[in-house]
């Protein structure tokens, strides 16, 4: 694996207020984002990314080290989105103070992320569990201070949606970290293999796609500055959010 660098991007202090929860988040638009699955599978699925995730997890574990490093820091509230099982919770959740809501549209996956949060050490009170999807957040506007989010821009219905939503609830000088897998190179094998493989790979994982140019996607969101590196195949992303968030879901 290549060893990966990534810019150390402090979080200055905000006058913004504390996140506000709505805790009236419509139904309708998570179902229409993210159509109902039957029980079973959701279940099936949220045990398997449990149990079979330990391999990437390990591999992953250098990089995800190396990233989380930028959230270091007291009294920091921290949105992950796709928080699935809550593999992350344990490289930031031993900061004193640190709050943490965490968004993921399949409800079965709340024990295990509740779980997690506890061997992490992180107090009940400061983990939310959030059912909702990450192209309508259920967090007010310039509210947190970093948003999270490993392998999960592959699965979201609207990527760009997705990213406006991150703008949003961002306070000035926010800090957006994420690891992703990516579309390889165009006209090379992988790329041919991933397209022939991507409408399986998204029946299987829930949505995912192989082919998303999510690198170009961020690219051209509107964040004041974009940290990229690659390393076998997965592309990981440091960037601050702009001064003032501009960016409105319509």
């Amino acid at each position: 694996m290549e060893e990966i660098g990534t810019s150390s991007l402090p979080i200055p202090p905000s006058s913004a207020s504390p996140p506000h929860l709505d805790e009236d988040y419509p139904k309708d638009v998570l179902n229409s984002i993210h159509p109902p699955r039957p029980d079973w599978y959701e279940e099936l699925f949220a045990f398997v990314m449990a149990k079979g995730s330990k391999a990437y997890e390990a591999q992953a574990a250098r990089i995800k080290t190396q990233i989380f490093t930028n959230l270091r820091g007291k009294d920091k509230t921290v949105l992950e989105l796709g928080i699935g099982t809550g593999p992350n919770l344990k490289y930031y959740a031993s900061d004193n103070g640190v709050r943490v809501f965490g968004i993921d549209p399949n409800k079965k996956m709340e024990k295990y992320a509740q779980a997690a949060a506890a061997a992490a050490g992180l107090p009940p009170e400061n983990f939310k569990f959030i059912h909702a999807v990450a192209e309508v957040l259920p967090l007010s506007d310039a509210s947190v201070d970093a948003v999270v989010g490993t392998v999960v821009l592959c699965s979201v219905k609207d990527i760009n949606m997705t990213l406006k939503e991150v703008m949003r609830v961002l306070k000035p000088g926010g800090l957006f970290l994420f690891v992703e897998h990516v579309a390889a190179e165009d006209g090379t094998i992988l790329k041919f293999v991933q397209g022939i493989l991507d409408p399986l790979q998204q029946c299987v994982s829930d949505g995912c796609h192989l082919t998303r140019k999510t690198g170009k996607c961020i690219s051209e969101a509107g964040f004041s500055a974009v940290d990229i590196n690659t390393a076998l195949g997965y592309t990981l992303y440091s960037i601050p959010s702009r001064l003032r968030n501009c960016f409105q879901v319509e």
